[in-house]
């Protein structure tokens, strides 16, 4: 099994553990959840931990092949995740309707909009043992990097509307806020790798230049924070600039091979807290019957609005008659959820609705990973 999935396991078996334990030992139990919150998993994945696996991840992204899907990848990561963010939102509202506990529409939004990104570190992880055909892994592994950072920008957006409410938001301030938050993410990120790769250039040794690349992520992603546009998107053109530029043109056989090395590193140790901590997190998440159900419906709906987020701008711009057979089926199954969805959910503020959007991102998180996770090598093998 692929290694995430496992470790998020333990961390689901160990949660049920400790609840267990907890039933008989209540000071146990509030222990841990003392320490839990103490981590602030949204603040800790959000601010910390995506920077580097964002960051690592683009670095190893071969940026020809890139190039060569890169209509494909951008429409997917624009305009699919618009489209899967009002799907999914109109989902979940009639879908709530039906259960009779419906929720203002611009909430159920919210929950399109932190939902519909595909985690670019659950599938990272994955199609590295998925055996994919090349060109249908760089559309998957380019999308879930892109469309990250989109997503986010779009939950920001309306979250800010909802904040504010629908009569004192206009649409010169969303497309506003959008513009800066994504445009401004990129040209950062290539001022970042840019001034990265001047700096790799003028000398040659490899530990200050494995120093220079640690320096870029994490100072470039406060200063994104700090002036408000998009830090995924940063890292992403940053780890791209230096990964393909630098190996050509900055960096010597041995500094290549030390920066590749450390940064695999970081992305396994990483990859293991996080999704650890997604398993750890189901102590904290208020559940019920209720919640759960409604995350099981929601499930099958947001499958089926993928591939039509997929789908629409595949026919309408005429990507489809260049794909392989079966792609659209396979991007769709291999639309995995994350850490991110449910970080973005834990900073929603606290109310009712919080609750419901929390319990059933989980649900659909777990049920994503572990179902279309372990059975995503198999939907390959079927149908390429």
């Amino acid at each position: 099994m692929p290694t995430t999935i496992n470790l998020m396991i333990a961390g689901l078996i160990l949660s049920v553990i400790v609840q267990i334990v907890g039933a008989s030992s209540p000071g146990f139990y509030e222990m841990v959840i003392r320490h839990l919150e103490v981590i602030n998993f949204s603040e800790f994945l959000l601010e910390i931990l995506l920077s580097f696996l964002l960051f690592a991840g683009a670095l190893h992204t071969d940026l020809e092949k890139l190039k060569a899907s890169k209509w494909p990848i951008l429409s997917f990561a624009t305009i699919g995740v618009i489209i899967s963010t009002f799907l999914s939102g109109a989902g979940l509202y009639y879908l709530l309707v039906l259960f009779e506990q419906p929720i203002d529409f611009i909430y159920c939004l919210l929950f399109g909009a932190l939902i519909s990104p595909t985690d670019p570190i659950a599938v990272l992880g994955i199609m590295k043992k998925a055996n994919a055909p090349k060109s249908l892994e760089i559309k998957i592994t380019g999308e879930s990097l892109f469309n990250d950072g989109v997503g986010v920008v779009i939950f920001l957006t309306i979250l800010e509307i909802a904040r504010k409410g629908m009569g004192n938001v206009d649409a010169l301030d969303i497309g506003q806020l959008f513009a800066v938050e994504v445009f401004g993410g990129v040209i950062l990120g290539l001022l970042l790798g840019y001034i990265g790769l001047k700096a790799m250039k003028s000398i040659d040794h490899y530990k200050t230049e494995v120093l220079i690349t640690l320096a870029v992520v994490m100072g470039g992603y406060a200063l994104a924070s700090a002036i408000h546009v998009s830090g995924p998107l940063a890292m992403v053109m940053a780890g791209l600039l230096i990964g393909n530029v630098g190996k050509e043109s900055a960096m010597s056989k041995i500094t290549l091979d030390y920066v590749n090395k450390f940064w695999e590193m970081i992305d396994e140790i990483l990859n293991a807290i996080l999704f650890v901590l997604i398993g750890l997190e189901l102590v904290l998440i208020p559940f019920n019957l209720y919640f759960v159900i409604i995350g099981l419906v929601s499930m099958l709906l947001l499958i089926v609005g993928r591939y039509i987020s997929l789908a629409f701008p595949s026919y309408l711009l005429g990507f489809k008659k260049t794909f392989e057979p079966n792609s659209l089926r396979i991007m769709t199954w291999g639309g995995l959820k994350g850490g991110i969805s449910i970080a973005l959910a834990l900073s929603l503020d606290t109310g009712t609705e919080k609750d419901l959007i929390l319990a059933v991102t989980y649900t659909v998180v777990l049920l994503s990973l572990i179902v279309q996770g372990l059975t995503f090598e198999s939907v390959i093998r079927k149908w390429t």
